[in-house]
């Protein structure tokens, strides 16, 4: 099987290297700038400290994912109407996007007539440390859609002992995974490592005040929301703001993070790039207008990061954002 990565970032470069250690053919498609870091190798780091140096084949053209039995789409967001039309009419390979936000499988699938689109999961933080070298430093399996065609991914993932799951509530899963981005703007706007983040009671209240808002409003337009983590997404909520002590105790049986690990968010904003806000926040203040609600968290969440995005703050206290969020 031939697999190509359309979109070797961060988190493309780390999936698509774990599957070529496993010794799958996959091929990274990506900018120049990216891809002449790994001309030697390619280095993975995984939380629990396992280290890879793996060699995949690198292209800069679309056209390497022409003989790809599975595509995986790992740009952003907003970069999915482009990479579908640079897809277009490159093979006939199964395609799967591996991004944040709900909508991306549907546009590409819109954009992609007669090739089978399906939609997939990335729990998983990833950063890059330094050229060439990117680690995983938070837990979680891969999740994607369940058919027929995505077998050979599958044997893949097992081959490289990544972990997969095949899923037939994929709308739910990514709510799931919306909702705990939303600590990707807050990460941001604290300019502070994930664990020193989640470490501050107020941070924290800050997630939960966004996390309960998006639930709420979920909850409203009937859509379900899985459970990705150890606890439900609701009991997420109410543990997040407890006393630090409290949350110290619990907070490993949750989710497993380290100290390299950083919102791609954060990324963005070190590398001058647009943030996916629109595609996180920006979809729950779309949803509260067409409930007739307001979103007023996660609204001035957007409004934040897009401040920021102009060169405005990036180095909130947990106490100074905490009282931004709580403003009329």
């Amino acid at each position: 099987m031939k697999l190509a990565v359309f979109g070797a970032g961060a988190v493309g470069c780390w999936v698509g290297g774990r599957l070529a250690a496993g010794g799958a053919d996959v091929t990274l498609i990506g900018r120049p700038r990216v891809l002449d870091e790994l001309r030697e190798s390619l280095t993975l780091s995984d939380l629990d400290g396992t280290v890879w140096n793996v060699r995949p084949k690198l292209a800069t053209d679309v056209a390497a994912a022409r003989e790809a039995d599975i595509v995986l789409v790992t740009v952003k967001s907003a970069a999915t109407a482009s990479a579908a039309r640079e897809l277009a009419g490159q093979g006939s390979g199964v395609i799967v996007s591996l991004q944040n936000g709900i909508a991306n499988a549907e546009a590409l699938r819109a954009a992609l007539p007669g090739r089978v689109v399906l939609a997939g999961m990335v729990p998983f933080n990833v950063a890059r440390t330094e050229p060439g070298h990117y680690h995983r430093g938070t837990s979680g399996n891969l999740m994607v859609e369940a058919h027929p065609t995505i077998e050979p991914l599958v044997i893949a993932c097992r081959n490289a002992a990544l972990p997969l799951e095949t899923r037939h509530d994929m709308p739910a899963v990514l709510w799931g995974k919306l909702v705990m981005n939303l600590n990707n703007a807050i990460n941001a706007l604290s300019g502070k490592p994930l664990l020193d983040e989640l470490a501050e009671r107020d941070f924290r209240r800050c997630l939960a005040a966004a996390q309960t808002e998006a639930l709420d409003l979920l909850e409203a337009a009937h859509q379900p929301v899985a459970k990705l983590l150890a606890l439900p997404p609701r009991w997420v909520a109410r543990v997040l703001p407890m006393p630090d002590w409290a949350f110290r105790r619990i907070a490993p049986r949750v989710a497993a993070v380290d100290p390299h690990a950083r919102s791609s968010m954060q990324d963005d904003f070190i590398a001058g790039r647009p943030t996916e806000i629109e595609f996180l926040q920006g979809e729950l203040v779309r949803l509260a207008k067409q409930l007739g609600r307001r979103a007023p968290i996660n609204a001035t969440l957007v409004a934040l990061v897009r401040a920021a995005e102009s060169g405005g703050k990036r180095d909130f206290t947990g106490r100074e954002l905490w009282t931004a969020l709580r403003r009329p």
